[in-house]
């Protein structure tokens, strides 16, 4: 039983795609992929190691797929193997997500010019960077032609990419360089009829959240400063990824889509009772 309420439909129906990135029931690309399946889309999912299979294999069965691939992004031979065994069995896909990052725990906390090593730096560089661009280009390569309706890709990146964000350190450096690389992708891959964005959510509770020094605050300060004066919701994150993967989000592209309920565009908050402030 899903524990978010997803509209049904037939919007995604006859696209195959692929989500990489869900790691248990708390996962952005999990809501998503549940939104993209309650619209009739056909899903293979990625997972790294068996102990992540075991945990992801009754999700994706629950929502009627059977398609889950090893991939480990940061071997090339794996991610040959694993786009081989995706055009092997599907010939080409119409969509993407990404949602994958990594840090190391000692770097999300304290301060990032003092914890961010070398080898750190490089690490998460890889993962959540130079992953996206490698995905992007395996993807575009089995993607439709623009005169067959082209595809669609989306990654996942989040506020301390624009601004400081405590903790966030090294993480916030590479989810700048994957907004740059949404806008890049965009722009080499547009002539082919492939859009490529990024959404930027808010706080939410996934294990992302929980591996920064402090992020449960970050909840509550996205709640108490948003315009909405409420929490980030996988239904509004899910249903803007099906916006952006399905036909009706043609045109758009190179965007960084904020789903935080108004939080980014607050610069001080208002602390007056009701929240409203004097004209």
């Amino acid at each position: 039983m899903s524990k978010w309420s997803f509209p049904t439909g037939d919007l995604m129906k006859g696209k195959r795609g692929l989500v990489m990135g869900v790691a248990n029931d708390s996962s952005i690309a999990w809501g998503i992929a549940q939104q993209l399946a309650a619209q009739g889309a056909e899903i293979a999912f990625t997972y790294q190691g068996e102990n992540l299979e075991r945990r992801v294999r009754p999700l994706v069965e629950s929502i009627g797929m059977d398609t889950m691939i090893s991939a480990d992004v940061t071997d090339d031979a794996s991610m040959d193997a694993a786009f081989a065994a995706i055009k092997a069995k599907w010939g080409r896909i119409d969509f993407l997500v990404h949602s994958i990052a990594f840090a190391g725990k000692e770097e999300l906390q304290g301060s990032m010019v003092a914890n961010t090593t070398r080898e750190g730096f490089r690490r998460a560089m890889d993962i959540s960077v130079y992953s996206f661009i490698d995905c992007a280009r395996r993807a575009s390569e089995i993607m439709p032609s623009k005169e067959e309706g082209g595809g669609s890709i989306v990654c996942m990146t989040y506020l301390g990419a624009e601004r400081t964000v405590p903790s966030y350190n090294v993480m916030g450096v590479a989810k700048a360089a994957l907004e740059a690389s949404t806008r890049y992708a965009a722009r080499d891959l547009g002539a082919k009829g492939i859009r490529v964005n990024a959404i930027s959510a808010g706080a939410m509770r996934t294990l992302s959240l929980a591996g920064i020094r402090g992020g449960k605050s970050l909840m509550g300060t996205g709640r108490d400063w948003s315009l909405l004066k409420e929490d980030t919701s996988m239904e509004g994150v899910a249903g803007c990824a099906l916006y952006l993967l399905s036909p009706i989000g043609r045109s758009i592209t190179g965007e960084v889509v904020h789903v935080d309920a108004g939080f980014h565009v607050v610069g001080v908050p208002d602390i007056s009772e009701g929240g409203g402030g004097a004209a």
